[in-house]
């Protein structure tokens, strides 16, 4: 019980401490929001797998930097409407 009990709190920790280990009410679309956001920042923040990307697509390091940091904004296009 106090095992169980400690692993909850540890859970509740990271929810609180990181945005995108999500919780009970995180919905479909912020989950696959914050998923896009992570993998974009890794792309940016590793410049060999960046390098790689710019080679592949045929565009500059720095564009495509650019062009990642602005999907960014909205990485799954706009919210849906909320129904109150």
């Amino acid at each position: 019980m106090a095992d169980k009990l400690r692993a909850t709190q540890q859970l509740e920790q990271l929810q609180a401490r990181y945005v995108g280990t999500g919780h009970a009410d995180t919905t479909k679309f912020e989950w696959t929001s914050n998923l896009h956001r992570d993998t974009y920042s890794s792309y940016i923040g590793h410049p060999p797998l960046l390098e790689y990307m710019a080679l592949g697509t045929g565009t500059p390091m720095a564009k495509l930097k650019t062009a990642l940091i602005e999907k960014m904004i909205q990485p799954v296009g706009k919210p849906p409407e909320r129904e109150d």
